[in-house]
């Protein structure tokens, strides 16, 4: 008689471990203790990018600029999800990486993501007044942060999951 041992999966639905490509291999088995910490980036996810009270961001706008931070750091699989994303034309040109924006707020917004995802510690507390002064709320800039600082811990999260692939094959 065979014995089997039961392997722990993650989660079938944990877009991370899709993307870094887990699925079925030898790595996904060793991490998958860990599921804890798939299931809490799947919810963060969702909060940043469709959450109840979107604000003055809305969900369409959260995923263009998702795209656009994906983009920013050669995640194109990740930019081409976001984009999926994104109904409203207008705002879909948006993840394009050097469109700009007539709409001041837009603008500012657009400023402050691309230079979060390039240059993060360059970021001044004039930065955050001129989103204030483009009329951006203290509570979408507040949302805006926690976008760009999700998107950055995902990219980063998928980039290691990935290298721990190779490295296994």
């Amino acid at each position: 008689m065979t014995e089997t041992i039961d392997t722990p999966t993650l989660p079938a639905t944990s877009v991370t471990a899709s993307v870094a490509g887990l699925s079925g291999t030898a790595t996904e088995a060793a991490i998958a203790a860990r599921r804890d910490i798939f299931e809490k980036t799947e919810a963060a996810e969702i909060a940043v990018l469709t959450p109840a009270e979107a604000g003055g961001l809305s969900h369409d706008l959260r995923h263009a600029l998702a795209a656009r931070i994906a983009a920013l750091h050669g995640a194109d699989d990740q930019a081409a999800r976001y984009r999926a994303g994104v109904k409203e034309a207008t705002l879909a040109a948006l993840a394009d990486v050097g469109t700009t924006a007539q709409d001041p707020r837009l603008a500012a917004m657009l400023r402050f993501t691309d230079a979060v995802s390039t240059k993060p510690a360059g970021i001044t507390a004039q930065d955050v007044r001129d989103l204030q002064g483009a009329g951006i709320s203290d509570a979408d800039i507040v949302r805006l942060a926690e976008l760009n600082a999700f998107l950055a811990y995902q990219l980063r999260l998928i980039a290691g999951l990935r290298l721990m692939v190779e490295a296994a094959r």
